[in-house]
């Protein structure tokens, strides 16, 4: 299901859609802070593959998740070409390096089409939707699963 935050009667959805390797994915436009030129991150000791390291935001330490790696392709190999969206999921702050910003495109809803099922339940688990649109078919990223969770139990 498409959980988008909308007004009666909106049918449609913003997405900044984006490039890793060689295919085409998207999040709601909601989740983005920001979009910033590749900085090298510094690595974390012990940190799961997918951590690039951290980088500092204006005084704020902002985690980088190479989202290549987090979705099983081989990990990205950042250059000045690559760029780091920083989305916002909740409270947690986290900038996922891709390939390249595309655009933001309005997508009609009814154009949102179901997972496939011969995915992997992995793939079902981070892909909430599919959109075919100028060509190309861009994966509609789930944020809530795709972003590491943060231990909640802190004080």
């Amino acid at each position: 299901m498409i959980e988008n935050q909308m007004t009666e009667g909106t049918k449609t959805l913003e997405v900044l859609a984006f490039r890793v390797g060689n295919q085409d994915f998207g999040i709601d436009v909601v989740a983005v802070r920001e979009i910033r030129g590749w900085t090298p991150a510094t690595p974390l000791p012990h940190a799961p593959s997918f951590l690039c390291g951290v980088v500092n935001l204006r005084g704020i330490v902002l985690p980088i998740v190479d989202l290549a790696a987090r979705l099983g392709f081989p990990p990205a190999e950042p250059t000045a070409r690559h760029a780091i969206v920083v989305t916002q999921q909740g409270e947690q702050v986290i900038g996922l390096l891709v390939d390249g910003v595309s655009d933001i495109l309005t997508i009609d809803l009814a154009q949102v089409q179901p997972t496939p099922e011969v995915a992997s339940d992995m793939a079902k688990s981070f892909v909430r939707g599919v959109i075919p649109i100028d060509g190309r078919m861009i994966s509609l990223l789930a944020l809530n699963t795709v972003l590491p969770a943060v231990d909640q139990h802190a004080a």
